[in-house]
């Protein structure tokens, strides 16, 4: 009985997905639970398992195609043996085709950027050699083809002016009486100025589709601009004391909790006791209400290779320094494998990004709506400061808390940003809750 691959049920906060490349063609052999497709939706990246072993049958969607939840895309029938060569790689008889059908047949297993080039370009894709699997044409096969045959005709052109026409009959016809020599006149340059070489310049440019995730990220950063009144207030911390407890601490903490210990943990219970401090930078509005939370759900900014994901620690009051390490290390692991869940990704009141990993100095980080504080850490960097009327070289760090000015005053959120510096130059507080 043919079993049918259906889109796994989505989040009622996501209606839809988009399908990526998939990993097999039909007429190949699956194995039950192997991946067969990913579906990329504006917060994460989902993967579509085989629900059976046997053989891929029919693909009902394609690459680039906006899917619903339950919807089924492909069908496998179980217990068949695979075909020595996939269905859909087996080229049509040339004879039976016309140059436009080839065309058009080829043009069906382009993925959606390949596909644009060719468009654009009016390219033949059956021309065109394929270095992805199975033959796959990919966006640089597609690139480089387009490159050559931009260097053909100008060799051609080049080639045509340097020698003489040959007539119907294949003899060079005789050069042309030339007019009366006049006076010589110098030679001009032998090669352009710079100014033609430069114009001449190969100036490529390419244009490629956005990702789901990279523009909803793009629409809730332009919201937050829009709807919220963001302000930044700074200031500096001296990350001696921590640099100092780290180093004394950090093998017999590997050692037993099996983790890294981090500056991110520190910071975490940090802001955790300015947000009990200053409960408006842990609230939110919801319309004309302002909507307070007991609890601290703290989004750690993470980069991924699809671009800024933001999951969540829940119920960081609760955690220990080694839970903290712990989750973060498992977010970034699930980051960079595109495995986070939407319930990884759901919820949050505040937001600690860390800009510092990639060297900024200093930035404003934007709101993440509909959280009213997000606190930025930036590089460790040796400064000269004042301390007791001498100067002396500290490692210190800028933070920065940009903050929603509808429901936070000014006041309030230095007074949290001075929590947060006063507990990380003294890691006591953190302890002692003072």
């Amino acid at each position: 009985m043919i079993v049918d691959v259906k889109v796994p049920m989505l989040a009622e906060s996501v209606p839809d997905a988009t399908l990526l490349e998939w990993r097999k063609r039909p007429g190949e052999a699956v194995e039950k639970d192997e991946i067969l497709i990913e579906l990329e939706t504006d917060k994460i990246v989902l993967e579509v398992p085989a629900p059976a072993s046997g053989v891929l049958t029919e693909l009902l969607k394609q690459t680039g195609d906006t899917v619903l939840s339950d919807e089924v895309l492909a069908r496998i029938e179980p217990g068949a043996g695979a075909s020595a060569t996939p269905l859909s790689l087996v080229p049509p008889s040339t004879a039976a085709m016309s140059p436009a059908q080839a065309t058009a047949a080829g043009a069906e297993r382009l993925s959606p950027a390949v596909r644009r080039i060719v468009e654009e370009h009016h390219l033949d894709p059956s021309v065109i050699s394929g270095t992805g699997r199975d033959g796959r044409i990919t966006k640089a096969d597609a690139l480089a083809h387009l490159e050559a045959s931009a260097r053909t005709p100008a060799r051609a052109a080049s080639s045509s002016e340097s020698a003489p026409a040959a007539d119907s009959t294949g003899v060079e016809p005789a050069p042309a009486a030339s007019a009366p020599a006049g006076p010589a006149t110098p030679a001009g340059p032998a090669t352009p100025p710079d100014g033609d070489r430069l114009a001449s310049a190969p100036r490529g440019e390419r244009r490629e589709p956005m990702s789901r995730l990279r523009r909803r990220i793009a629409e809730r950063l332009v919201e937050a601009q829009h709807t919220a009144a963001i302000l930044t207030t700074f200031n500096e911390v001296n990350m001696q004391p921590v640099i100092a407890l780290r180093a004394r601490h950090k093998e017999r903490f590997e050692k037993r909790h099996g983790v890294r210990l981090g500056f991110m943990s520190f910071f975490a219970r940090a802001a955790v006791q300015a947000l009990q401090r200053s409960p408006a930078v842990n609230a939110r509005i919801d319309d004309g209400d302002v909507v307070y939370h007991d609890y601290c759900d703290i989004g750690v900014a993470v980069g991924s290779p699809r671009g800024l994901v933001v999951p969540i620690l829940r119920n960081v009051e609760t955690l220990s320094f080694a839970e903290i390490e712990r989750r973060i290390a498992e977010f970034g692991a699930k980051a960079r494998d595109g495995t986070l869940s939407l319930d990884d990704m759901s919820g949050g009141t505040f937001t600690i990004s860390n800009g510092g990993v990639f060297g900024s100095l200093l930035s404003t980080p934007i709101l993440n709506p509909p959280q009213s504080g997000i606190l930025g850490m930036h590089k460790t960097e040796d400064r000269p400061v004042v301390e007791d009327g001498a100067v002396v070289v500290r490692p210190m760090m800028y933070v920065a808390l940009s903050y929603d000015h509808r429901i936070i005053d000014g006041r309030e959120a230095v007074q949290f940003l001075v929590c947060v510096k006063e507990a990380i130059e003294d890691p006591a507080r953190l302890l002692l809750d003072v």
